[in-house]
């Protein structure tokens, strides 16, 4: 397959620059665009065989529901049975932006979306070209993110073109993503609102405008077991070509035992890759060190995160050990990705 390539900057965004991808979602072809999150590739969210391409592109197992994405409020009225008032006070707090709202379909929606289920998730993006994408189409659009399945989410053009190129009709190349991880994704069908994926809206966020707000234990559980309610809760996601082992404790005890393992690992011949932090790149002395960004500033590291675990890849690293970060506010989210890159190998160090 040809994949043509739009370069496109989201700040000047042309009159007609869009009209051609849009064509080719309204048509039933793959577009990948840029959101605020990660990169997604898309497709008509109403015709189940351009759904499918989606599913084939990345080799994603179709028992993982998709995200239906909108670009303005008054298009999810088709696409559900009704709105609950905690939907509504979510949609007019964080939309646009980067949370997922977990409804009741309704009949238009086809199976392959949800896996069965009888609920969809719908999101409106923020990103521009994702917003203009999506209203000049005409129609909803269902789009993971834009990468093959189980591995780092692109936050980048490259790395849409890295995965994807030959296996989808079109990529937009946009930019980095602003936030660099997937939404946050809230079931709005009961009476408290409940978090199936940690992201850049934090359960801080919830809580400014709901009394209680709930957390699925299958966050912190994952498994093969478990009936995905959401995108991204069953499988093993994020991961390098190398194992990934996290370390988690104090800063200076985490520091030390990855330094004592790099040894150990060292003397077997293998390649070691070191995650850490800009606070403590400087006490690694040798091997691939690489730095998620600020402990300061967690939202850098959400950011850099997935391209950080791509940089790994291109080192020709054996193993990476992942210094841990606390798990508040964005920390939960980061920490989510992290844990499910690592297939939930992590090792406590004691104070």
């Amino acid at each position: 397959m040809e994949t043509k390539v739009y370069e496109i900057n989201p700040e000047s965004i042309e009159k007609d620059e869009l009209k051609a991808p849009a064509e080719v979602l309204k048509n039933g072809g793959t577009v990948a665009f840029p959101t605020e999150t990660v990169y997604g590739l898309g497709a008509n969210a109403l015709d189940e065989k351009a759904v499918k391409k989606i599913f084939e592109a990345k080799g994603r197992p179709s028992d993982n529901p998709l995200i239906v994405h909108i670009s303005k409020i008054e298009e999810i009225d088709p696409l559900v049975e009704e709105i609950p008032e905690n939907a509504k006070k979510i949609m007019e707090k964080f939309w646009p932006g980067p949370i997922t709202i977990i409804l009741k379909r309704s009949h238009r929606i086809p199976d392959v979306i949800t896996a069965g289920l009888d609920t969809v998730a719908i999101r409106m993006p923020s990103h521009p070209i994702a917003n203009k994408l999506i209203e000049m189409s005409g129609v909803p659009v269902a789009a993971p993110s834009a990468n093959l399945s189980g591995k780092p989410s692109p936050t980048k053009a490259e790395h849409v073109i890295h995965d994807l190129k030959g296996k989808v009709d079109v990529i937009i190349s946009g930019g980095s993503c602003e936030v660099g991880l997937e939404s946050t994704v809230v079931d709005a069908t009961g009476s408290i609102p409940m978090i199936l994926r940690p992201g850049g809206v934090t359960k801080e966020h919830l809580e400014e405008i709901f009394e209680k707000v709930e957390v699925d234990q299958a966050i912190e559980e994952g498994g093969m077991d478990l009936i995905p309610k959401s995108p991204g809760m069953k499988y093993t996601h994020y991961s390098p070509k190398a194992e990934v082992v996290i370390i988690a404790g104090a800063v200076e005890k985490v520091v030390e035992e990855i330094n004592q393992l790099k040894k150990e690992k060292e003397k077997l011949g293998l390649r070691v890759g070191i995650m850490c932090t800009d606070e403590t790149k400087k006490s690694y002395k040798e091997g691939v060190v690489i730095s998620m960004g600020s402990r300061k500033d967690v939202a850098t590291i959400a950011n850099s995160l997935f391209a950080t675990l791509r940089q790994f890849d291109e080192k020709e690293v054996d193993i990476i050990y992942a210094e841990s970060i606390e798990q508040k506010l964005l920390g939960h989210a980061v920490m989510n990705r992290m844990i499910k890159a690592a297939g939930h190998h992590v090792i406590k160090i004691g104070r």
